[in-house]
């Protein structure tokens, strides 16, 4: 994520956006599932970290986690866990060479332009080992724009995004939906994907 106004918005809004998130994120099944397949001693990229509940979940399980967000606010409140390596980075970063065992990205990258999308989805491939692990959730729909309190989304269909992930080289594994309030108070449906690399 680049758009200034998308980090704003989050640098703003940090701790409202973390007492939303802790109560979902306390009992994820997505969560449990990626963290189910990992290896032992799994090295995970939690791309998009926000306040880092899902890295010190990761954590709290023995697994190595590097969190990055393009928020300081986040990075900030994440680097408060235990055993989470929060730094802040943009997905533009993204330049590791199968370092990782697993990719999270958590209704992180619908903020990364249509445009930009297919290139972090190929930089993610590299970053993984062979046969590593992505899980990507997105909120479902068309287009680009901007929600009531500004931030930038970019929004796909389901056959899109799987599309798009299999042309970058990973292989879907699972897939479901689901629909849940954001920061902005409106309900949106959503897709979440676990693929290998």
């Amino acid at each position: 994520m680049s758009d200034l106004e998308t980090i704003r918005v989050y640098d703003r809004r940090a701790t409202d956006y973390a007492a939303m998130t802790d109560g979902y994120n306390a009992a994820d099944p997505e969560l449990e599932a990626f963290l189910a397949a990992l290896p032992q001693d799994a090295h995970v990229l939690d791309l998009g970290c926000g306040p880092g509940t899902s890295a010190a979940a990761m954590a709290r399980a023995g697994i190595q986690v590097t969190a990055t967000d393009a928020s300081a606010e986040m990075v900030a409140m994440a680097a408060r866990h235990p055993g989470v390596d929060a730094r802040l980075a943009t997905f533009d970063e993204i330049a590791e060479l199968a370092e990782y065992d697993g990719v999270w990205a958590n209704f992180s990258l619908l903020h990364a332009p249509r445009q930009a999308f297919p290139e972090h989805l190929v930089a993610i491939r590299r970053a993984l080992k062979p046969g590593g692990l992505f899980h990507i959730a997105l909120k479902l729909g068309t287009g680009e724009a901007r929600d009531a309190i500004g931030r930038f989304y970019s929004y796909y269909s389901g056959d899109e995004l799987e599309t798009l992930m299999q042309d970058a080289g990973f292989a879907i594994l699972q897939r479901s939906f689901g629909s849940g309030p954001g920061l902005d108070g409106t309900v949106s449906d959503w897709i979440a994907v676990r693929a290998r690399a």
